[in-house]
């Protein structure tokens, strides 16, 4: 949402733009909102240890009340699949305040997974008024459930925004950065892992640490895997068990924004369960592996950008083992189309809102 705020925030004349978190995620949304330079208005601070999803949308709910009360915002944008996204647009909605959704129309058609986020998403479909759809697949899955095709707007994903952006305001002397340089080896390429799906704890972690430590000591001499662990214990746990004390696999602290992309574009191959990473990773020229069994973002497996290789330690083996082997497979993968945009995306919804007339 980073370059949409500053979009929004560079038409003072039309918008007034506030900014509210609810923290569902503190320590790796602060580093963010410090390097995208974000004025926060409201911040609920909600986070507590081992909190469910019931007391998280619960915290939601009541939290942001008192604040649209007091805002009375003609317009509130949510993004993506997050409960925070979702409760906030039931909240508006309760409120009689207008929703756009942000990276709207992403679909598995499958309830469970991704957990929670495909209800979220669809939840927050019916709850909105403007959808800004980042293909014209997601657009057709609005449509296809009754959305208004004139409430849609495809923009690409503002995520390839925020992936640009961020790229112009590294700064190899950020200190995290300085530690990874500190710990990688630079006549070795880099298997970026980043692993904390909710649906794959439990059996599906320990497969994907068994297959990454397979990877890791078939390639020891010329593969080094680098894995910022998330601080959720059910990721955390089995990734020790597994993975720690291989000499060419780095477990490290989650990175900020700056340090993550930073590593995104020195690394060779990333394998991962992440959203936004499917679709960051492409535009920078890298090859996905992606440990689920399905996903919201065809586009990416249609274009060849990334693989589809759900949480079968076999399988992630194979097509981790052929990337790093045949120099022909891996220059064909890289090379392919980024389906998610050209970067302009906030531009887009930025647009659309200064020509948006509010007796509409």
């Amino acid at each position: 949402m980073a370059p949409v705020y500053h979009a929004l925030k560079k038409r003072s004349d039309k918008f007034c733009v506030e900014v509210c978190l609810t923290a569902q995620h503190r320590q790796m949304l602060d580093m963010v909102i410090d390097f995208f330079e974000i004025e926060i208005n409201y911040d609920l601070n909600i986070m507590k240890p081992n909190q469910t999803l019931i007391s998280l949308s619960a915290d939601i709910l009541n939290g942001l009340q008192p604040v649209l009360a007091e805002s009375r915002p003609d317009w509130m944008l949510v993004h993506g699949d997050t409960t925070t996204s979702t409760i906030a647009a039931l909240t508006g909605f309760y409120a009689g305040i207008k929703v756009g959704h942000v990276e709207a129309g992403l679909r598995t058609f499958q309830k469970h997974a991704p957990f929670p986020e495909e209800i979220n998403r669809t939840v927050t479909a019916r709850l909105a008024d403007v959808h800004f759809a980042p293909t014209a697949a997601s657009a057709i899955n609005l449509t296809n459930e009754g959305v208004d095709q004139q409430s849609i707007l495809v923009t690409g994903n503002t995520v390839i925004d925020a992936l640009h952006l961020g790229l112009q305001k590294v700064n190899e002397e950020n200190s995290s950065i300085m530690s990874l340089l500190s710990i990688i080896e630079p006549d070795k390429r880099i298997v970026l892992i980043t692993a904390h799906r909710r649906e794959n704890f439990g059996e599906g972690f320990e497969n994907l640490c068994v297959a990454i430590k397979k990877v890791a000591l078939d390639f020891r001499d010329s593969v080094q895997v680098v894995y910022p662990v998330h601080l959720n214990p059910n990721v955390r746990e089995p990734v020790s068990r597994i993975l720690a004390g291989i000499d060419n696999v780095h477990l490290i602290e989650p990175l900020e924004y700056e340090a993550f992309i930073w590593l995104m574009n020195r690394a060779h191959l990333i394998i991962t369960d992440s959203g936004g990473v499917q679709e960051e990773a492409p535009s920078l020229g890298k090859p996905v592996l992606v440990m689920r069994d399905t996903t919201e973002r065809p586009e990416a497996v249609e274009a060849g950008t990334v693989i589809l290789v759900g949480t079968n330690p076999e399988k992630i083996i194979k097509e981790a083992s052929l990337l790093l082997s045949s120099e022909e497979l891996y220059i064909t993968m890289s090379s392919k189309h980024n389906p998610y945009g050209d970067g302009k995306s906030a531009e887009r919804i930025a647009d659309f809102f200064a020509n948006f007339s509010l007796n509409q």
